[in-house]
C-alpha cells in the first residue's frame, strides 16, 4: 500500500515559487468531502453536531469551512474561546471542556453562553463561586478508570489519565447541580486517542448510554446529549485501513436504539469533538532537502524541524515521507531524516528507507493537518511556518504568514532589541 499526496509535484513546484519552504499546505477538497461524510454518518440523530476539536488545528480560515457545515467549537483555553467569538461561535456552539481551569476561563466562557463540560466535581464550587451561579445547561466529564479494551487489545488506560470524575463522583455531581439549578445535563468521555478502528465510538457509546440511563432513573436529571468526544484516528503508516465513518456511525446508532430509546430515551442528541480525524490528512508538511551528511549514519537535513512539527520528536510518531517527483523510484536509501534543532530528537524519520534524496528535492511530510501546526514551539528561536490553503479549484490562498523576527522578540519591549525591530 501507498499514501499519495493531495498535491502534485507540478502544483507544489508553482506553490513553493510564491511560498518559501518549509510551509503546511491544507486540502480544501478533503476537508469538505470528510465533513459532509461525517454528517450523513450521524444523519440519524436529529440533534447530532461535531464541536471541532480547536486545539488540533486553531486556523481560523479552516474552522470556518467547518462552520458552513454547522459544526461547532471544542475550547481548551483563553485563547481558542477568543478565537470561536471571532469567527461568530457562540453561545452552545461552543463546548467548553478544560481541566485545571483558571477562574477568568470559566468567567469568559459562561459569558459567550457556551456549555461547560466539568472535569472534576471540585469544580461545581469552584464554578458557582467564580461565576456567581451554575448554568442551567452544564456537562460532566466521565472517567471509568481501569484499562479500555477492544476484544484483547489494551486501546488505553483511562486509569491513569487526569481527566474526568470516577463513576461515584459522576452521580453525585449530577445530584448536586441539580439542586443548584441544573436543568439540561450532558456526559462526556475520552477513553482513547487515535484509535484506528470502527469499533471504539460505538463501545464507548454504549458505556456512556448504559451510565446515562442509570443516571436519568436515580437522578432524575435531564440528559441533553452524549458527548463521545475525540478519539477516531487516522492511518499514519501506509498499511493502517482508515475508518468507515459510515460503519461507525452504523454501530453507534444500534446501541443507541438497544440501550436509550428503549429507556424513553430517544431524544438525547449524539456530540462529537473531532480533531485529528476532520484533519490531520489534509494537512501536510512541505520542505526541501538541503543538506546531506555520511557518518555513522546517512542524513538528510530539511529546512523545516521539530517546530513545525513535534509529534515525531515528542512521540517517537510515524509520519509518511513522499520524495516529489520520485513517487515510482525505488526505495533502496536508508535515511534519518532531520531538522536543524540542537536536538538529537529532531528527526522526522529514522532509518526509513526512501529512493535517493538529492538537494534541492521537495518533501511532503503526511498527515499534519492536526496537532502539527498547532503544536509549535519556538525553541532556539526557530520561526513558525506559514500555512497555505489549497483551494478546490487549484488556487492556493495564505491563510498564516510566517512569523518573523519581530514577532519574536515582540515581546522583549523592555530591551533594545525589540525597541529597533520595532522602527
Amino acid at each position: 500500500m501507498s499514501k499519495v499526496p493531495f498535491v502534485t509535484k507540478e502544483q507544489l513546484d508553482n506553490i513553493t515559487k510564491e511560498y518559501p519552504t518549509p510551509f503546511h499546505l491544507y486540502d480544501e477538497k478533503g476537508i469538505r468531502e470528510n465533513v459532509k461524510a461525517l454528517k450523513e454518518a450521524f444523519a440519524w440523530n436529529k440533534g447530532f453536531k461535531e464541536y471541532f476539536a480547536v486545539k488540533a488545528t486553531p486556523n481560523p480560515f479552516l474552522i470556518n469551512i467547518l462552520r458552513e457545515y454547522g459544526c461547532g467549537c471544542d475550547c481548551s483555553s483563553y485563547t481558542e474561546l477568543m478565537l470561536s467569538e471571532a469567527i461568530g461561535a457562540v453561545g452552545e456552539d461552543i463546548m467548553f471542556s478544560s481541566n485545571a481551569t483558571p477562574a477568568q476561563e470559566f468567567v469568559y466562557a459562561d459569558k459567550l453562553g457556551a456549555i461547560i463540560n466539568l472535569d472534576d466535581f471540585t469544580h461545581i464550587d469552584f464554578l458557582e463561586k467564580t461565576i456567581g451561579h451554575i448554568p442551567e445547561t452544564i456537562s460532566c466529564r466521565y472517567n471509568p478508570g481501569g484499562l479500555f479494551k477492544i476484544s484483547n487489545d489494551i486501546m488505553d488506560n483511562p486509569g491513569d489519565a487526569k481527566y474526568g470524575m470516577t463513576t461515584e463522583q459522576l452521580f453525585e455531581a449530577f445530584k448536586v447541580l441539580k439542586t443548584k439549578g441544573a436543568k439540561e445535563f450532558g456526559i462526556h468521555a475520552f477513553l482513547a486517542s487515535n484509535t484506528v478502528t470502527n469499533e471504539y465510538y460505538p463501545m464507548l457509546a454504549k458505556i456512556l448510554f448504559e451510565v446515562a440511563v442509570k443516571l436519568q432513573e436515580e437522578t432524575g436529571a435531564h440528559i441533553k446529549f452524549i458527548n463521545l468526544s475525540g478519539g477516531i484516528g487516522i492511518p499514519y503508516r501506509p498499511d493502517q485501513e482508515a475508518n468507515d465513518i459510515y460503519v461507525i456511525g452504523e454501530g453507534v446508532r444500534k446501541a443507541y436504539e438497544e440501550v436509550l430509546v428503549p429507556a424513553g430515551m430517544g431524544d438525547v442528541a449524539i456530540y462529537t469533538e473531532l480533531g485529528r480525524y476532520m484533519m490531520g490528512p489534509y494537512g501536510c508538511l512541505v520542505t526541501k532537502a538541503i543538506h546531506e551528511k555520511h557518518t555513522h549514519k546517512e542524513y538528510i537535513g530539511c529546512d523545516a524541524c521539530a517546530v513545525n512539527l513535534m509529534r515525531p520528536a515528542m512521540y517517537g510518531a510515524y509520519h509518511h515521507i513522499t520524495v516529489m517527483g520520485k513517487e515510482n523510484e525505488p526505495c533502496d536509501h536508508m535515511y534519518d531524516v532531520t531538522g536543524s534543532l540542537c536536538e538529537n530528537n529532531d528527526k522526522f524519520a529514522i532509518d526509513r528507507m526512501l529512493p535517493k534524496i538529492d538537494i534541492g528535492d521537495t518533501l511532503v511530510i503526511h498527515d499534519t493537518g492536526a496537532h502539527g501546526f498547532a503544536m509549535g514551539y519556538n525553541y532556539n528561536g526557530k520561526l513558525k511556518s506559514a500555512e497555505v490553503l489549497l483551494k478546490e479549484d487549484g488556487t492556493t490562498q495564505l491563510i498564516r504568514r510566517a512569523e518573523t523576527p519581530a514577532d519574536y522578540f515582540a515581546t522583549f519591549d523592555c530591551f533594545e532589541i525589540g525597541e529597533k525591530l520595532k522602527k
